[in-house]
């Protein structure tokens, strides 16, 4: 049988390589992408069923010459079976949960039955990694042909760009779900943008000056950016190969490790051997990118200011951003991206009512939903679990410390930031060494044996940051950190120009953090704050201080009465104008960062 050759040869290749059987068979399904990339850019731009047919066939020679899938593919087709007829026929407002909570049981039940009734076998791929990218693409369909159904007017310009009209038949369905270029490792993306992708649609902006070939395919020319992003993922390929020579998990647990070196040094190899866990996946997607940006499915556009065209669409990992990150939200914004998005937008904003913002129910919801899509193993939830203490430990120095190395206008850096980046960057990365070796131990007890050759130093610095400044001494500590800072060393006469007093616009800004700070955190990892209180005392301290700065504001302009109505107004507009100030401040301050990664994404 020529599939039972393939096989053999895969196992003689393995050892040779050095890799696993099924990273390897994963590896050169990701590979062959490319020239059957090239042919599918080539396909006539008219053939929507040619298209398909040819993304199956494809896949079906992936799935069962070269990956050997055959009981995998039953799980995929169960989900996909299932989302199918649930989405199609079931016509209520419970349509997407109902899809949603079967997709998460079955992939549940992929994930306890491989933890306890599976022996780990280096010749077969763990079908629950394909599984999950299948969870985010189905449910995120069952919740576009809701939005499909629904008025317009109720739709945001997302979900209404997302919205499917019609559902489709079977095989444009089949060739989105097992569409060969993202089938195992992703990405993932919406059906919107596989119909558009397929009746070429995706390309309409493309000018003809810059269509390709004598018949002016739609597809643009994609080569060049494809290679860029594939000669990143063998970049990190060979790094992948190098580094687990000298650093290893296997050491880490021997009991040499924490017998033969001090503790500077284990926290280093931590963060170094941190730093190998997250090389297989910087190779894998972006190899795999570079697969979809070949095919055509990465296009995002074209850009007639610079006449260059971005192919940032499905993008998912940014390794450069995340590796250079000063605090643990702008390292998670730059992992995983994809799964970002649709924890964002098919999770945690369609918890809340409608009209309504999302709250802690939407947080804990994500969080749950989070943790459980990864597995459910100890480890997953130990990372979590830290994670979100160090989101919580980020915020209080940033909003204690940073001011510090700021002038008074609080944006200027003081020549001394450059200390406060540089410390911030080697906190960071430090932190992610230790909170990320359960992730990948999983193992409960090995994972706190790990933690423990460092002396468990992350949450042993929580516990005293949460002490210093959520304990008895807080307001000894905060004040002097406020006394420190360039704000508070502003003469008096400068502070009769501003509207609003420092106390009331310090009020403004610790209400604006709080509502920013839980619009969102990346991969559903909530801070640890967020969980703290789960009645209304938060909202109604916040409204509180909004008031408290609004009657201050009114009692220092004079006596106005209440039936003194120019007065109010006037007196009104000047506080909100104040607080639309600060506020567009605030929110440049926390959209800095991403937007500076977005540009950077867009840079090819």
């Amino acid at each position: 049988m020529p599939f039972n050759f393939v096989q053999s040869k895969i196992a003689e290749l393995s050892p040779i390589v050095g890799l696993d059987e099924a990273s390897l068979k994963i590896l050169i399904c990701t590979l062959l992408s490319f020239p059957f990339g090239v042919i599918f850019k080539r396909l006539p731009d008219q053939s929507y069923t040619l298209k398909n047919l040819y993304n199956l066939a494809v896949s079906s020679l992936y799935v069962f010459g070269i990956l050997n899938l055959r009981s995998g593919l039953v799980t995929l087709l169960i989900s996909a079976t299932g989302t199918y007829f649930i989405t199609r026929y079931l016509r209520t407002s419970s349509m997407p949960w109902v899809n949603f909570i079967f997709l998460m049981a079955h992939l549940c039940y992929s994930h306890l039955h491989t933890q306890f009734f599976v022996t780990f076998d280096q010749t077969k791929i763990d079908i629950t990694g394909a599984q999950m990218v299948l969870v985010i693409k189905l449910s995120s369909f069952g919740w576009s042909v809701y939005d499909g159904r629904q008025p317009k007017d109720l739709l945001t310009s997302y979900t209404a760009s997302r919205a499917i009209k019609k559902h489709p038949n079977i095989l444009p369905y089949i060739g989105y779900v097992f569409f060969y270029a993202s089938v195992l490792t992703g990405p993932a993306f919406d059906y919107a943008d596989y119909d558009k992708f397929i009746h070429s649609t995706l390309f309409d902006d493309v000018p003809d000056s810059k269509r390709p070939g004598r018949n002016k395919r739609r597809i643009p020319r994609s080569g060049r950016q494809a290679l860029y992003k594939t000669l990143q993922g063998f970049f990190w390929a060979f790094w992948l190969f190098q580094v687990p020579r000298y650093v290893n998990l296997e050491y880490v647990l021997s009991g040499k490790f924490y017998a033969n070196h001090n503790f500077i040094y284990r926290i280093i190899y931590l963060w170094i051997l941190g730093f190998t866990h997250r090389l297989k996946y910087y190779t894998i997607w972006l190899i795999a990118e570079g697969a979809c940006i070949l095919c055509g499915i990465g296009y995002n556009g074209y850009d007639a200011e610079t006449d260059t065209f971005k192919w940032d669409r499905v993008q998912n990992i940014d390794p450069w951003a995340f590796e250079t990150g000063q605090n643990v939200h702008t390292c998670l914004e730059a992992w995983n991206m994809n799964t970002n998005k649709w924890l964002k937008n098919f999770v945690y904003l369609r918890i809340a009512r409608p009209g309504k913002k999302p709250g802690f129910k939407s947080t804990l919801f994500t969080f749950v939903t989070s943790a459980f899509w990864h597995g459910t193993r100890p480890g997953y939830y130990l990372t979590f679990v830290l994670g979100a203490v160090s989101q919580s430990l980020g915020k209080i120095y940033r909003r204690n410390l940073r001011p510090i190395f700021l002038e008074a206008d609080g944006k200027t850096p003081k020549p001394t930031k450059i200390y406060y980046d540089i410390v911030s960057l080697i906190v960071t990365q430090l932190l992610f060494g230790f909170i990320s070796q359960p992730f990948v131990i999983l193992d409960f007890k090995l994972s706190l044996y790990c933690w423990a050759t460092a002396y468990f130093y992350v949450p042993v610095v929580a516990i005293v940051t949460f002490f210093l400044f959520r304990g008895p001494y807080a307001k000894v500590v905060v004040k002097w950190c406020r006394s420190h800072s360039a704000s508070a060393q502003v003469p008096k006469e400068a502070l009769d120009n501003i509207k609003l007093t420092s106390k009331e616009a310090e009020k403004v800004k610790s209400h604006l953090d709080s509502i920013l700070e839980r619009e969102f955190d990346t991969l559903g990892l909530p801070p640890i704050d967020v969980l703290e209180t789960v009645d209304k005392k938060e909202f109604d301290e916040d409204v509180k201080d909004l008031a408290e700065a609004w009657r201050s504001f009114r009692g220092r302009r004079g006596s106005i009465k209440d039936d003194d109505f120019e007065g109010l107004k006037d007196a009104y507009n000047n506080f909100t104008n104040e607080i639309n100030e600060i506020f567009t401040s605030k929110k440049e301050e926390f959209s800095k960062k991403p937007a500076t990664m977005s540009k950077a994404n867009k840079v090819d």
